[in-house]
């Protein structure tokens, strides 16, 4: 039986080691592990970790993420996302779940659990 290249395989992982700068948008359908620096756009289906000394700088969309290096945009996880204590965040957090060790520095907004849904606005008059 041939395996499907369609679906990856779960234990895949993309890496993107030290001494690496990426400029330019990145969707990956697979884990990934950020040693190096990106300025872009970082679209992740599974788990991000940035190593303590990963930079990004833009926006991120992950399932989870474990951050021990450096953020310098909104980051988006619809699961878990776990500062370390070496993290330091410059932006907006939108997350399902937060953990965050002490010494981890967050500069933003943070907003946690299932998005909220706005009410309609009544139709009803004020002027009677």
């Amino acid at each position: 039986m041939a395996k499907s290249i369609a679906q990856p395989a779960n234990d895949q992982l993309n890496k993107i080691v030290e001494n690496t700068k990426i400029m330019g948008d990145i969707d990956s359908q697979t884990n990934m592990r950020v040693d190096g620096r990106i300025k872009g756009t970082l679209k992740v289906k599974g788990k991000l970790v940035l190593g303590v000394n990963g930079f990004i700088e833009g926006e991120i969309h992950c399932e989870n993420a474990e951050i021990e290096g450096t953020i310098n945009g909104n980051i988006q996880v619809s699961g878990l996302l776990s500062l370390k204590s070496t993290s330091k965040i410059q932006g907006d957090i939108t997350s399902q779940k937060l953990s965050m060790e002490a010494g981890a520095l967050h500069n933003g907004k943070t907003s946690m659990g299932a998005p909220s849904i706005a009410k309609p606005i009544s139709s009803t008059s004020q002027n009677g």
